[in-house]
């Protein structure tokens, strides 16, 4: 099944089927991580980004001319115990959001050493023998709290990204300890009580900043369900062909990312690609397309990609704040920010309604939002 995969045919020859290669990639269980153990050397063709879109021909700004492109850096000393610099943080936040959509923070209370713990907690889950690896491989996420697997987007995508995922939900209802693998269990669990606080503090900052009382966000379920996500990208053999994750949107209200050394993370700001730098002890904050909604616009979402590279294996750890998709509430601009110079431009929706158009774009960097635009 292996051998299928890596069978070097160009993804525009006659007998190249992507359906029967996307699922012969699937039913081996191995993931990216898996095809390059098996000594590939040239990229398959459900991993080559052909799709030259306007969007990726843009100039890329990266290594040192990334690192004073002009991503903010917010320190978030003193933000739950000085008033005074609070208020500072929150007008950082707006000026952040107006113009960039993604922000980095320092002094946010998570220390170095976890941070360190939790970037090693997911290599060494990929680093587990075959066999163990396999046995959590799936896309039940209904089913289970602790998921392996390669590409959410496997089926819907129109490439496929090198890269591979763990997956553990966190909130409302955590998995239980005894689903996650032992190597990384303790971290999973310790890490993410840290960034749910985290994240209860940046929706109360964005609250303020929409000028709403702190809790007005968290009590509409905005941060109700929270997944932690551990993607490991493999050194890629051709990465020039290749994409770690595509142009695309998060479908969520907020996202809390923790890089490392790697790089390869870039956001579209001004027509062009900027890397976002590494900066130590730092965790990346960016929008949500449902923040942006209920904002009206206010907060943008934001296109990002992440580039394959030679070099790696690359780790990211992101937190995803959203509402659960049973949650039948209506999430639409917020009556308390809309005036007559600042009318509603979109129409309200279920996070499950907003979630199928997400999907119907094949997260193809197509705004999902367009949809419900008035």
């Amino acid at each position: 099944m292996v051998a299928t995969i890596i069978t070097p045919v160009a993804a525009d020859e006659p007998k190249y089927d992507r359906k029967i290669e996307v699922k012969a990639f699937d039913e081996t269980k191995l993931g990216v991580k898996g095809l390059l153990d098996t000594g590939v050397t040239t990229l398959p063709p459900i991993f080559v980004n052909n799709q030259d879109l306007p969007l990726d021909r843009l100039t890329v700004v990266q290594d040192e001319a990334a690192k004073h492109a002009g991503i903010p850096i917010i320190d978030f000393s003193g933000v739950n115990d000085d008033p005074a610099r609070r208020k500072e943080i929150v007008k950082e936040i707006q000026d952040a959001h107006a113009t960039w959509g993604f922000f980095q923070i320092v002094n946010h209370g998570i220390p170095q050493t976890m941070l360190d713990e939790i970037r090693e907690g997911v290599l060494k889950f990929f680093e587990l023998d075959v066999e163990t690896r396999r046995q959590y491989y799936s896309r039940e996420y209904e089913k289970k709290k602790f998921v392996y697997n390669s590409n959410y987007f496997l089926y819907e995508g129109p490439v496929t990204n090198w890269r591979d995922t763990i997956s553990t939900m966190i909130a409302p209802v955590s998995a239980d300890p005894e689903e996650i693998p032992e190597v990384c269990r303790n971290i999973i669990l310790d890490y993410s009580k840290e960034v749910l606080k985290l994240g209860y503090t940046m929706f109360e900052l964005l609250s303020e900043a929409m000028g709403l009382p702190p809790n007005y966000l968290k009590n509409w379920d905005c941060g109700e369900q929270m997944m932690l996500l551990g993607h490991y990208y493999p050194p890629c053999p051709e990465p020039e062909k290749a994409i770690g994750i595509n142009n695309h949107k998060d479908n969520d209200f907020l996202t809390i990312l923790l890089q490392d050394e790697v790089g390869g993370l870039q956001v579209l700001n001004e027509n062009r690609w900027v890397e976002v730098p590494f900066v130590p002890g730092a965790l990346v904050i960016n929008t949500g397309d449902l923040l942006q909604l209920v904002s009206n616009g206010k907060f943008q979402s934001v296109v990002h990609r992440v580039q394959s590279k030679k070099v790696g294996p690359r780790i990211s750890v992101a937190g995803f704040f959203r509402p659960e998709f049973t949650n039948q509430k209506k999430y639409g601009p917020i009556k308390e920010i809309l005036s007559e110079e600042n009318p509603a431009i979109y129409t309200e929706c279920t996070h499950w309604e907003y979630f199928q158009s997400y999907l119907s774009t094949g997260q193809d960097g197509t705004p999902a939002l367009d949809r419900f635009k008035i």
